[in-house]
């Protein structure tokens, strides 16, 4: 009978999304944005409530929770991790996103960028940063907390989480931008720990306090226990015993003007409820933090991030174009733009004809199709904004803030007192039927109309305006709406279809232009369900020949096989054939073109013999897979191991009188003859026992491909020199390990034909080779396997983007797999097979795409094999086992057959002494790699699986360092 131990190691993957919008895209988001609304839960605050950031937190638990259908809130609060994203309030700052929300601010993709998309908004840029850092977390962590006008960013791995309370996030800054966030002081030779939280201190308490505290900004994303949960929702009035609220809705507490004053050994307020918290810092590492808070924040965050790599190298095509402060996304634009005189400029989702002239300054979302003639003045924005049938004209100014009594002089509208404005246009508060007091964002001040003539707009936004009845008429008798009313009522199923349809018009230009623009690196997966759902032919195939970079005829292929997939057009598997073939052709054609003719030196009656360790891969599989290699590099944390005291790859090679290639598998106990230079040929036939000797005899010059048809025939070559050639092979591994053993063999068999035919190639040569000959194969597959086992020890190794992938090896000290640490690894055999062929087809091709959630999934498996090599250049065992774990859940999101019920079932039974687990390689089966929480934990689980094995075949392995790598000797 299996036992079920709960495990100790952390077992989330992503949480949940619960999001906090405004009214009006909650009830529209399955619309709007059925992906978002397919995969999360939305709620809004209730009407007329100030809840604050505590209460708003504790209701969208509540709601989130009653949605659920669970009977106890503990129960569902433990179940899973959840994310809650604020992204409601009226967004007065940034009126044209109000409705929506900021979360749905539409994106523009960066230049620099690989994998974003066209209809990408700030959620999709902010969402994958926030589940990486809340599943580095511990299991201890159930809610993270994150406002929704931030995006961070983060270029390095996250150093470990601490387990604690309540864990925030910092950045350090200067004094004076410090004053603007919520600051926290920190013991500054253990900066992780909290000392006291203060909300906007002014710079001279920063400094006072800084001369003895270390500071850092909060940047508005925390981790939170169950305890703290629990102690939040008591605070927000909420009774655990009725499972609700005692007032109905949460009581108003803010997170970071009440709670967080409580929090630290030395706050400046004493809750003795919250005071009991634990807490901890996290500062973040090279992190990039922009705010979305108002109209010139979305500018210039934009602006920075547009602008993060000018290395223009890394730039391709786009390198040289100036980059302004103007940003025009899902536009018909055709207005003049100068970059000095119209900087800060914002156009989306808008007909902008050559008749307008633009000024700085200016936001301009939804215009309709016009053929205005129409001068715009610098801080004038407008939005048009559908509501019912008619359309609402918003005019404000760059900076308003949409706050203040409209009898105020004091209160700004159009970068002018509100009174002016009125004043200027002959018109009183009275005949506006607006009370003095009235605060700006609930006046009334924005007409709803069928049409609008360009000279009513003109009059609404100038500083000067024309002295006219018939405009000012019209304005006092249209029906008109506040600000807030637009939030509320905007159409915003006509705002999505607009904009889709602008989207959808720009593609064929997009396409046609592809080469010179970002379009090649666009998410293309996304990008070809656009394509697909549009009317538009494919422009021309792009000529592999006459291309400056030839990556972008892979991705070209791929994205033209996606589009006619999607269409359900016959032959659409044609062109990703040919993406796969144009992949291989770059990696592979240059060893065609530098030819190598074998030269025997061996003696009639010696023997070459090459043995190999296999490789354990900690961190980084994935990385090192063309096309992503080749575009980003790679970087891998593996060992090379002798399994059971031996070598498990060995090769044997001799020379034969017989003019003919003879291959033998010991472990298959098969051979076979090549008499021609067909049969050689014959590589690419996957499923053969001998494709890779094939492949193997081609490259080592075996073949006319590979020796610039130096000969005749096969036989002619073997005559010339001296007789034929005999190679054994032994593999003393069960097929599909995940141990790299093909990769291995296949090096292996090169470096024994480089010494018997006098080539001499070296480790890298033969690592570099061996990535060719797997494509040869049309196997695919990386540089890792032979990498980790071709070279000896415990070692990061990295490439930088390009076709030759040369290995930069990095070795370390091998003290965990020597000393008492040792003693808490285990290797174990499944019993489970998987080829890992299908599964690198699957996620190549999403590589190929740029697929953007693929992408980022293997940029963090790349960032864990640095954060890998660093814990074990520390000597911090408990980092080590850290990044196995990322490892794990990496892998995992990136392939969901990577952890089948079978394994899953193994880690069961090795439960709560288990503190990470891996499988090696693809996943799916083969050797699992195990580290128990200590000695002890590790005979326990070691005697659980030996004495309830889940298969025949399942067993441990003993492994041990090797300090050789492949060897190469004669007899």
């Amino acid at each position: 009978m299996w036992v079920c131990y709960r495990s100790s190691m952390k077992t989330h993957t992503s949480f949940d999304l619960l999001l906090s919008l405004p009214p009006n895209m909650c009830g529209h988001l399955a619309d709007c944005e059925p992906a978002v609304a397919g995969r999360a839960f939305s709620t809004f605050d209730p009407p007329g409530q100030q809840l604050g950031s505590g209460g708003g937190t504790a209701y969208v638990l509540e709601q989130a929770w009653r949605n659920s259908g669970s009977a106890s809130f503990a129960e569902w609060l433990s179940g899973s991790g959840k994310l809650i994203i604020h992204g409601g309030g009226e967004s007065r700052r940034l009126p044209p996103y109000a409705a929506p929300g900021k979360l749905f601010i539409p994106m523009p993709v960066f230049r620099w960028s690989l994998g974003q998309r066209l209809d990408q908004t700030l959620l999709d840029l902010a969402e994958p940063t926030l589940q990486r850092m809340a599943t580095a977390a511990s299991d201890n962590a159930r809610v993270m907390v994150a406002s929704g006008d931030v995006l961070v960013r983060l270029e390095k791995e996250l150093p470990p989480i601490p387990d604690a309370d309540v864990v925030f996030f910092g950045l350090w800054v200067k004094p004076e931008e410090a004053q603007n966030f919520g600051v926290m002081f920190c013991n500054p030779d253990t900066p992780e720990q909290l000392v006291t939280f203060l909300q906007k201190p002014t710079p001279d308490t920063i400094r006072e306090k800084s001369r003895n505290s270390a500071f850092l900004i909060d940047v508005g994303i925390w981790l939170l226990s169950e305890r703290a949960v629990d102690c939040l929702m008591k605070k927000s009035g909420w009774d655990a015993a009725s499972q609700a609220f005692g007032h109905g809705v949460p009581d108003t507490y803010d997170l970071y003007g009440s709670w967080a004053l409580n929090l630290g050994s030395d706050p400046v307020e004493s809750d003795p409820e919250v005071g009991q918290l634990t807490t901890a810092v996290v500062p973040l590492p090279d992190a990039g933090f922009y705010h979305f808070g108002t109209c010139n924040d979305m500018i210039h965050s934009i602006y920075e991030l547009q602008n993060l790599v000018s290395d223009q190298s890394k730039l391709g095509a786009v390198a040289s174009l100036a980059q302004p402060n103007q940003f025009v996304q899902n536009c018909v634009f055709e207005a003049p733009l100068r970059r000095q005189a119209n900087d800060h400029l914002w156009v989306e989702n808008s007909y902008i004809p050559s008749t307008w002239k633009i000024a700085s300054k200016n936001i301009l979302t939804g215009v309709p199709k016009n053929d205005w003639t129409l001068e715009l003045e610098e801080g004038v924005c407008l939005d048009f904004v559908a509501v019912e049938e008619q359309t609402a004209l918003r005019v404000y100014g760059y900076a308003d803030a949409f706050r203040g009594e409209m009898g105020d002089p004091a209160t700004t509208w159009i970068n002018r007192p509100v009174v002016r404005w009125l004043e200027q246009r002959g018109i009183t508060l009275e005949q506006a039927g607006i009370d003095p007091a009235t605060d700006l964002q609930t006046a009334p001040l924005f007409p709803l109309l069928d049409e609008f003539a360009p000279g009513f707009v003109k009059w609404m936004f100038a500083a000067e305006p024309e002295a006219t009845d018939e405009w000012k008429r019209l304005w006092l008798e249209s029906p008109r709406r506040s600000a807030r009313q637009l939030g509320q009522q905007a159409n915003l199923r006509n705002m999505y279809e607009r904009r889709n349809a602008l989207r959808k018009d720009a593609l064929p230009l997009m396409a046609k232009h592809a080469e010179h623009s970002v379009f090649y690196k666009l998410d293309l997966e996304a990008t070809a369900d656009l394509y697909a759902d549009s009317p538009h032919e494919l422009p021309e195939l792009l000529d592999v020949s006459s291309l400056r970079n030839p990556m972008i005829a892979l991705h070209d292929r791929m994205f033209r096989a996606a589009v006619r997939r999607r269409r359900g057009d016959a032959g659409w598997d044609v062109r990703e054939k040919e993406a796969f073939a144009v992949l291989r052709d770059l990696i592979v054609d240059r060893y065609k073109a530098q030819p190598v003719v074998p030269d025997c030196t061996l003696l009639a009656d010696q023997i070459v013999w090459g043995r190999c360790p296999v490789r354990l891969d900690f961190a980084g599989g994935w990385a090192d897979t063309p096309p992503y290699s080749l575009e980003h590099g790679g970087s891998v944390l593996n060992i090379a191991v002798e399994l059971n005291g031996q070598p498990p790859i060995q090769v044997f090679a001799r020379r034969t009188e017989q003019p003919v290639l003879t291959i033998r598998s010991i472990d298959l106990g098969l051979a076979e003859t090549l008499d021609t230079y067909d049969d050689v040929r014959a590589y690419d036939q996957l499923g053969s026992g001998f494709t890779l000797a094939r492949a193997a005899f081609a490259l080592c010059g075996f073949h006319p491909d590979f020796n610039g048809a130096a000969f005749g025939s096969l036989e002619e070559q073997l005559k010339a020199l001296g007789g034929g050639v005999e190679i054994s092979m032994l593999a003393a591994i069960p097929k599909g390990s995940g141990l790299g053993t093909s990769s291995i063999l296949a090096a292996t068999i090169l470096g024994v034909l480089s010494d018997l035919a006098g080539h001499n190639w070296d480790k890298v040569e033969i690592t570099q080779r061996t990535l060719a000959l797997e494509q040869m194969l049309t196997s695919g597959g990386g540089w890792q396997d032979q990498v980790g086992g071709v070279f000896p020890g415990i070692k990061l190794v990295q490439t930088v983007p390009g076709l030759e992938q040369v290995p930069v090896v990095r070795w370390l000290p091998g003290r965990f797999f020597h000393g008492a640490e040792k003693a808490r690894m285990l290797l174990y055999y499944t019993g489970i097979t998987r080829v890992a062929h299908d599964i690198l087809g699957e996620i190549v091709r999403g590589i190929f795409l740029n697929a953007g959630a693929r992408l980022e999934t293997v940029h963090g498996i790349a960032r864990t094999a640095v954060f890998c090599h660093d814990a074990i250049q520390r000597d911090d065992f408990e980092a080590f086992t850290e990044a196995v774990h990322r490892s794990w859940t990496l892998n995992r999101q990136l392939d969901s057959g990577t952890n089948p019920d079978g394994v899953q079932e193994i880690l069961d039974i090795a439960g709560g002494d288990l503190a990470a687990a891996k499988l090696l390689g693809a996943g799916g089966g083969g050797y699992l790699y195990m580290i128990a929480n200590d000695a002890d934990a590790a005979l326990r689980i070691k005697e659980r699986l030996e004495s309830n094995p889940p298969n025949a075949g399942a067993r441990f392995v003993e492994f041990a360092l090797s300090e050789t790598g492949l060897q190469v000797t004669r007899s």
